[in-house]
């Protein structure tokens, strides 16, 4: 870089509000962003090497071509299964849920076989498994247990938010407690209990139907409603990635033990 410009580099940039920052002549090299959105985000006359992007990405333009359903595609075709976790009737998501047991059985199995202090452990500063566990206990807690079927505050006290919630009265969000296995797959077989209780009895027409406004703080935010489709594809999509998360690592700790 330029003798005249600022030195900036090995800073951290953290719960910053940078909405219609203008960057020109700037050097990203080497950089890390986590958990950021970039929404309606122009890039021009760029030069992108050597880059890894993970996340939700819709309507990617790069050189005038939408790339996001490319990738899609490419994904679906590399996991036949993926598929199967967007279904659109109330078969298809006793389908999905079926599977997704399925594979989270295999994923557990694969766990066992570490030791039980590297379950604890965090791959590139990721969830640890028991964490994965844990998250997705609040996962359909909240979407199922709040969201469809109206339990104001159906968590439990080892029950996981994503790191950047902000705090809210009632939730629990204890990061760094260290439940065993055993406990964390408690907790999530209760949870996961809650999902199939709603999916064996779901209809097509209740699919379309829209939740009851939420009551009292929690997630998702008081007040709000949702049709039950969304809810369950929440679950689903949160079910399907935190599983190839868990196995991306797993291979990682299997390679180190």
């Amino acid at each position: 870089m330029a003798d005249d410009f600022r030195d900036l580099a090995d800073g951290e940039f953290e719960r910053a509000n940078m909405s219609r920052t203008r960057f020109s002549g700037v050097s990203l090299n080497g950089a890390t962003i986590l958990h950021s959105a970039l929404h309606r985000v122009v890039m021009r006359g760029v030069e992108i090497v050597d880059t890894t992007i993970d996340g939700e990405i819709h309507h990617l333009v790069i050189n005038g071509v939408d790339v996001a359903p490319l990738v899609e595609a490419e994904l679906d075709r590399r996991h036949p299964d993926r598929p199967r976790f967007r279904p659109t009737t109330a078969d298809g998501f006793r389908e999905a849920w079926d599977l997704d047991e399925h594979l989270w059985a295999a994923t557990v199995e694969r766990a066992r076989k570490l030791e039980p202090e590297l379950l604890h452990a965090s791959v590139d500063g990721e969830w640890s498994f028991i964490q994965t566990l844990r998250h997705l206990a609040f996962a359909a807690e909240s979407w199922v247990g709040r969201g469809v079927l109206g339990d104001p505050a159906p968590w439990h006290p080892l029950s996981l938010p994503w790191d950047q919630m902000d705090p809210r009265a009632g939730v629990p969000w204890d990061r760094d407690a260290r439940p065993s296995l055993e406990e964390a797959l408690a907790l999530r077989h209760e949870a996961m209990a809650l999902v199939r209780r709603v999916i064996d009895t779901l209809t097509d027409e209740r699919l379309d139907e829209r939740t009851a406004p939420l009551v009292g703080p929690g997630w998702p935010d008081e007040g709000e409603t949702f049709p039950v489709r969304e809810c369950l594809l929440i679950v689903l999509n949160e079910e399907w990635h935190h599983r190839l998360y868990a196995e991306r690592d797993l291979t990682v700790l299997e390679e180190g033990a």
